[in-house]
């Protein structure tokens, strides 16, 4: 025998039915949804929504990394949970008035005039007299002056009865807009979240789930990745170059990109940059013509950053700028040898793009594979702040291309609190930035400056490089010679690679810092010069420290220096072995760069000049961290043609005239619940056996507070005849 469940009653269906409504409709419900919302926002408010994932891996390690891409917390205002919660809350708070509108429109038409006189001893305000004129009378004397002062008005005649004596009950009522605010508020919320969600990437999620949209990360689009261009409610971006046009923009979701077609071409005639005296960009504005083909003539704007231009309900925002293809010419120079190289000596190249083919064999040095140039931007105006370069970096100190990292220096947004220290805001001159990738897809990143920066006193070229996006550049700096070039550096950092002309700097040292007539100290003297340069250039073979590999140590410069002398030198000579090393290192380099100066057909240099002296001492420190940058050659910026492009944002959001009546309706309904306070007065006049009249009334309000004490006061004299109560005294009398 077998049992089988008997269905549900039709009772029990319908409590829990019941139940169901009751949670939705209720406040408490309302509130937690609300409350999530709150929580959800301030999330997306301090998480940056829409970053690349490489930032947040950063930011918050690949772990958690992955845990709040997937909760959603990098799209928090799309996703799907915050689009249920607002839908719940919706259907929540359009429960709740739905619920108590009937209640509330039923409470604003009541007066309760028929309440019972004796009820109205229970009242915190209420008094009680006694006068000389008949009921008729004070009925009309109190009528009078309650219309006077706005009441609204209601009178009861009762005859005699069991549940009471004749009378006159005065019902009068001020201040029931206060029952407008509850709807109004409660309905700007409901207002408010129906904006949002039409506005909101709702409206594309469900057109691509019902025509199997496929998003694309790039490349060649896909034929089923087309939004209509009678899409009621989208937000994308528009990219369009200086002198083209297009009407394709895209819209980011969470698996990549769709295109939403516009219903008119958008061209850029010209983007245009204006800067304050300092550098500082004040103004971005692009000029377009708008081509609409239901329109003869085209028509032209400008859209200005927090001045859009509206056309055909498309609101077109000025959000950013790019480069929009700008043609460059950069100058390799090779920091291993001179002497001639293959391939071009200046190199046409395109912003967006890279040169063809892959650098030349010789470029690149022994062991390097392939590599391919691709130029990612290039910046004609960099506006930094050098007086925190200058005070990071004083004189006289180690630039190690490991630990200079000048983007440190454009962090110029952020508290509002006015920083510590002098700002020098300083336009340092045009740079590109481009990409050396190998055969296997890797690539690190390049940014050179053209001109040569002020840093201490000093003209420094700046070649920065980083080995992924989610770092800053870290900078080698490179003095400029007397003519603001890198060619005196170029020489002598080319000439130490140089075997030969090391072993004559080396020569003429010796023979220069000896004495004349001990020819033995002269050749110990140039041995020693010969070592400490080809200890600097990493022409000798040392030991790897401990622990480290091979290609995180340098193999010359200072640090080759230091592993030699920690090497071969007992701890307790170390400090006078190196001191010693080093000046026969500097006036070997300067033997070194007289030498390269010469075979440039340059005259010679002295050394007690005070520029010879700064640009060697600089020289020392650029070619000891130069062996740190990862390959021989330097693109320098030669010359360009700059092409801008603007990025529009262009959103059509039908939705936000809702919102924004669900915004007057909250303001409507705050002020009316926190300012006007509902009040109810009753005034029964009673007529006593003399032919007078005896008088009880009282006041109810939404709020007890000191201005109901003294309205209550005022009546009361005004009905009464008495004097009124001081505010510290009772609102309670009995004559």
């Amino acid at each position: 025998m077998t049992a089988e469940a008997s269905p549900l009653p039709v009772s029990a269906r319908r409590s829990r039915r019941r139940e169901l409504l009751d949670l939705l409709a209720s406040m408490r419900f309302a509130i937690a949804l609300l409350t999530v919302i709150c929580i959800a926002s301030a999330i997306g408010t301090v998480v940056k929504q829409g970053e690349p994932m490489v930032n947040y891996v950063d930011q918050f390690g690949p772990f958690w990394a992955e845990v709040f891409g997937a909760i959603g917390l990098y799209r928090i205002y799309s996703s799907a949970w915050f689009l249920v919660i607002l839908a719940f809350l919706v259907v929540s708070t359009s429960l709740c008035i739905a619920r108590n509108t009937p209640k509330i429109v039923a409470d604003w038409r009541a007066h309760k005039e028929g309440i019972r006189e004796r009820a109205l001893q229970a009242f915190h305000h209420k008094a009680m007299g006694q006068l000389t004129e008949p009921v008729s009378t004070v009925e009309g004397q109190v009528l009078q002056t309650l219309q006077a002062q706005g009441w609204s008005i209601k009178t009861q005649r009762r005859e005699a009865s069991p549940q009471g004596e004749a009378g006159v009950m005065i019902a009068a009522r001020l201040g029931k807009a206060n029952k407008v605010g509850y709807i109004a508020a409660h309905a700007a919320i409901v207002l408010v979240c129906l904006g949002g969600l039409f506005d909101g990437d709702l409206v594309v999620k469900a057109q691509a789930w019902a025509q199997d949209l496929q998003p694309f990360k790039g490349g060649t689009e896909p034929a089923n990745s087309r939004l209509s261009e009678r899409n009621p409610a989208y937000r994308a971006q528009l990219f369009v170059s200086e002198g083209q046009r297009t009407n394709a923009s895209v819209i980011q979701m969470d698996q990549g990109m769709l295109v939403q077609p516009l219903p008119f071409d958008i061209e850029l005639k010209k983007f245009v940059v204006e800067y304050y005296e300092t550098g500082m960009p004040k103004r971005f504005a692009s000029d377009i013509v708008i081509h609409d083909p239901r329109v003869a003539a085209p028509k032209a704007y400008t859209v200005e950053v927090n001045h859009p231009v509206v056309y055909d309900g498309v609101t077109i925002f000025q959000s950013s700028f790019e480069d929009g293809g700008s043609l460059v010419k950069l100058r390799p120079l090779h920091l291993d040898r001179a002497g001639p190289r293959s391939g071009p000596e200046v190199v046409d190249a395109m912003v967006g793009g890279g040169a063809p083919g892959a650098l030349p064999a010789d470029w690149l040095g022994q062991g390097s594979g392939p590599l391919q140039l691709e130029v990612t931007g290039l910046r004609v105006i960099n506006v930094e702040n050098l007086a925190d370069a200058q005070s990071a970096n004083p004189a006289g100190a180690s630039t190690d291309v490991r630990g200079v990292n000048l983007t440190e220096l454009s962090k110029h947004l952020g508290s509002g609190a006015k920083p510590a220290g002098k700002k020098q805001l300083v336009n340092i001159g045009p740079s590109v930035t481009y990409k050396l990738r190998d055969a296997a897809g890797q690539a690190r990143e390049y940014q050179n400056f053209m001109v040569p920066v002020e840093l201490d006193g000093y003209r420094m070229f700046l070649l920065g490089v980083r080995d992924t996006p989610a770092e800053g550049f870290r900078y080698l700096r490179v003095p400029a010679d007397e003519a603001m070039s890198l060619q005196g550096w170029l020489r002598l950092r080319q000439a130490l690679n140089n075997k030969a002309m090391r072993d004559e700097a080396a020569r003429r040292f010796g023979a220069a810092a000896g004495p004349g007539d001990r020819p033995e100290v002269r050749e110990q003297l140039t041995v020693s010069a010969q070592r400490s340069l080809d200890l600097f250039a990493g022409a000798v073979a040392l030991e790897m420290p401990a622990g480290q590999a091979a290609a995180s140590v340098p193999s010359g410069g200072l640090m080759g220096l230091s592993r030699f002398i920690e090497q071969v030198v007992p701890p307790e000579q170390r400090e006078q072995t190196s001191g010693t090393l080093i000046r026969i290192l500097n006036g070997a380099l300067f033997e070194l760069y007289n030498l390269s100066r010469t075979q440039a057909g340059l005259a010679a240099v002295s050394l007690d000049e005070p520029a010879v002296q700064a640009f060697m001492g600089r020289a020392v420190l650029s070619l000891s961290d130069a062996m740190l940058y990862p390959v021989p050659v330097v693109f320098m910026l030669d010359s360009f043609e700059q092409r801008q492009a603007s990025v529009f944002q262009v959103t059509r959001t039908p939705g936000r005239n809702v919102v924004y009546l669900g915004c007057v309706l909250l303001i409507i309904g705050v002020f009316a619940m926190l300012y006007i306070r509902d009040r109810r007065l009753w005034v029964w006049l009673q007529q006593d056996p003399q032919g007078g009249t005896r008088v009880q009334m009282a006041l109810s309000s939404t709020r007890q507070t000191l201005d109901t004490d003294r309205e209550f006061d005022r009546l009361r004299q005004t009905v009464l005849g008495e004097a009124p109560a001081s505010a510290a005294g009772p609102t309670t009398k009995e004559i």
